[in-house]
């Protein structure tokens, strides 16, 4: 057959869940085009740790043109989806591109959600991509260059606060990993300011931090942190944030680092479709992940909302996007065995983990929980064993092994052409 007669998928992503489907088709007889609106697949769980200057950009993100260089059958496509004409099974480009498609996967992932407040985005950016952890690195380490040049003793306060706004994974890591930076990475590089006076507060509108972990983990992952210099402010919910800082409760606190981590909305992939969607633009798709009414287009990620965990909704973690990924790409191979009797999604969970600065985690199995160093060592090896090629692991073991005995981080670096502060 020649290629054009092939079974053609697109896929609109090339996150876990996209670059999973593209992996267990091969040798499937099809021919696979990957659309992405950047050239690199991201390894999302460490992207607070380039945000913290610990990692290197390179070291956790790599261009998917080399991923699947040796997969003849796929064709990469740097561009931006602007809509999908379902019904002549066409993707429209925003640079007016077009690709048809046989079946469509869309894997398209998510944003920060702002909760109707997007206007705190310029304030409080979140962490999603490389250019919001190159950014928020620059944010952090400006904030440090600009409180020593600082003589008035508020202002430079202000600068030296730093908040996170949700209590979740992400806000957590962030949190233990810019206390770490302030109180033991940058004392010795500043003359005219205790970095160790920074404050790091970490806002959460709930009971408590680390919701989807066990009451006693999340209780260990507080102390934790508190341990590290963080401040901690549950049951309050953050109003206002500007560019002086942000109001929670009936409280307002000068600062001039916010940083976002408390919610989440999917791409516009519904809008495209048409379709149904929850409070957090996420598509309720059918149980074998297609798109209601399309049975030739599957939503899966955080662009899909389904309740295959024991009657609950599955986590936006990057197993679950691997998971529905596998699940995509045979289905997509049994029907072309003419099978197309559909097959429902079950979610297997693997646990949860969140890394509380450089020497502590918590993982939660289920059957096991797991606390302080040794849950840090297993958090490690686990991210380590994900990463794509072993160049990256090893930079990656080297890079913590490196802090974890000096303390020196090497990756403290202002881009993307900042200018120095000026003169107070």
């Amino acid at each position: 057959m020649s290629d054009a007669s092939l079974h053609h998928v697109v896929i609109v992503g090339a996150g876990f869940g996209g670059l999973a489907v593209a992996h267990e088709l091969a040798g499937a007889p099809v021919r696979v085009t990957i659309i992405d609106q950047r050239n690199h697949h991201l390894f999302q769980p460490l992207l607070y740790q380039v945000a913290t200057a610990v990692l290197a950009t390179s070291e956790i993100a790599w261009p998917i043109r080399h991923l699947v260089r040796k997969r003849k059958e796929i064709t990469t496509l740097l561009g931006r989806v602007k809509d999908v004409d379902a019904v002549n099974r066409r993707v429209q480009l925003d640079d007016g591109g077009v690709a048809t498609y046989d079946t469509l996967v869309l894997a398209t992932g998510a944003r920060h959600a702002y909760f109707g407040h997007d206007e705190w985005e310029p304030h409080a950016p979140g962490l999603k991509t490389l250019e919001d952890a190159t950014s928020i690195r620059r944010r952090i380490l400006l904030s440090f260059e600009r409180a020593e040049r600082e003589i008035d003793p508020a202002r430079r306060a202000a600068l030296l606060t730093f908040v996170i706004v949700g209590g979740g994974p992400t806000g957590v890591e962030l949190a233990g990993a810019i206390a770490e930076l302030a109180h033991h990475n940058l004392p010795g590089d500043f003359r005219q300011i205790d970095t160790r006076k920074s404050r790091v507060i970490l806002i959460e509108a709930g009971p408590r931090i680390l919701p989807s972990f066990t009451p006693e983990l999340s209780a260990y992952a507080r102390t934790a942190l508190e341990r590290l210099g963080v401040e901690i402010k549950l049951g309050l919910a953050v109003s206002e944030c500007n560019d002086h800082g942000v109001i929670f409760g009936d409280q307002h606190l000068a600062a001039q680092t916010i940083l976002w981590a408390a919610g989440v909305r999917a791409s516009p992939a519904a809008a495209w479709l048409g379709m149904p969607t929850d409070t957090a633009g996420r598509i309720k798709v059918e149980p074998d992940l297609s798109a209601p009414g399309r049975p030739e287009i599957f939503v899966i990620g955080d662009t899909a909302t389904i309740n295959a965990w024991h009657g609950q909704p599955v986590p936006g973690i990057a197993p679950a996007a691997k998971q529905q990924g596998a699940h995509v790409a045979a289905t997509i191979k049994r029907r072309l065995r003419g099978d197309s009797a559909p097959r429902a999604f079950r979610y297997k969970h693997s646990g949860n983990l969140a890394t509380i600065g450089k020497r502590s985690a918590v993982i939660d199995f289920g059957w096991i929980k797991v606390r302080g160093w040794l849950a840090w060592w297993i958090w490690g090896l686990a991210h380590i064993y994900f990463l794509i090629g072993m160049r990256n692991r090893l930079a990656v073991a080297l890079s913590w092994l490196w802090i974890y005995f000096t303390g020196n981080r090497s990756a403290c670096l202002i881009t993307q052409g900042d200018q120095p502060p000026q003169p107070p």
